[in-house]
């Protein structure tokens, strides 16, 4: 028996990698203004460096809580207790809070970028992801969606 026992299917794969893309990329192109001089945000440095640092330890907590609590808790059933009883895709929301947390450590122009395009990537993910949730969990699911209204952000989205 495996530790983490869920395996996305295979036909879901690649989107995981669509997910997680944006993130490598700031990942190898952020230290890039460091080294080079390249890129960079055009505020003070040592703000934007703290500030990124909180973001992205904000972002790996929520991400971190959320995987732990989705591998406690998921066995096939849809899952609407605990963070995600504030919002639908709190894995979602997680990377993007980690990719503009290092955007901003990484002081870097092209991360930021890199992290703004990943929001529109997670929004058609997230409407895609919706309609095979609604076929799966149908009445269940539709339910859900009117007692968390929120995707990404409780309030805005």
């Amino acid at each position: 028996m495996s530790l983490l026992p869920y395996k996305p299917p295979k036909t879901l794969r690649p989107l995981f990698i669509i997910h997680y893309a944006p993130l490598l990329l700031i990942i190898m192109i952020g230290p890039q203004t460091a080294l080079f001089g390249i890129w960079p945000l055009p505020f003070p440095q040592w703000p934007a460096i703290i500030m990124g640092s909180i973001i992205f330890l904000a972002g790996t907590f929520l991400y971190f809580k959320w995987e732990l609590f989705w591998h406690k808790t998921f066995q096939g059933q849809l899952v609407t207790t605990g963070i995600c009883s504030r919002i639908r895709h709190a894995h979602y929301t997680s990377l993007l809070i980690v990719g503009y947390g290092l955007a901003f450590f990484f002081y870097s122009i092209a991360a930021l970028l890199l992290a703004t395009i990943a929001v529109p990537i997670m929004i058609i993910s997230i409407f895609d992801e919706e309609k095979r949730l609604i076929k799966q969990y149908g009445e269940e699911y539709k339910t859900y969606m009117k007692k968390t209204p929120w995707r990404l952000i409780p309030h805005i989205f």
